[in-house]
């Protein structure tokens, strides 16, 4: 018997996804302290925003009555979602290619 003890699955999946990025041209970069701090200051900014326009559109909500205003709001509050999410995937890209 061995002396290690047995592999959780998500270690297995890990080993096997390793095995598969080694077989590629898939080229893995490590990100500086710097580069961490600046994704989790965008993530925490994004989140910021999205409680904010989660306040907004309650209140704006509560105060709609007709069924057509309800879905003007909540379409955009849905578009301004998309937007926010769109914009703090682009500042991590580019913070993780170094810019």
């Amino acid at each position: 018997m061995s002396k290690d003890a047995p592999k959780s699955a998500v270690e297995l999946v890990m080993e096997r996804l390793k095995q598969q990025d080694a077989g590629t041209d898939v080229e893995t970069t490590t990100l500086t302290d710097e580069q961490k701090e600046a994704i989790a200051a965008a993530r925490r900014d994004y989140e910021a925003k999205v409680a904010e326009a989660e306040i907004l559109f309650s209140s704006k909500l509560a105060a709609a009555f007709e069924p057509e205003v309800r879905q003007e709001l909540e379409a955009n509050h849905r578009r301004d979602l998309g937007q926010s999410a769109s914009t703090r995937d682009r500042k991590i890209a580019a913070i993780r290619k170094g810019q």
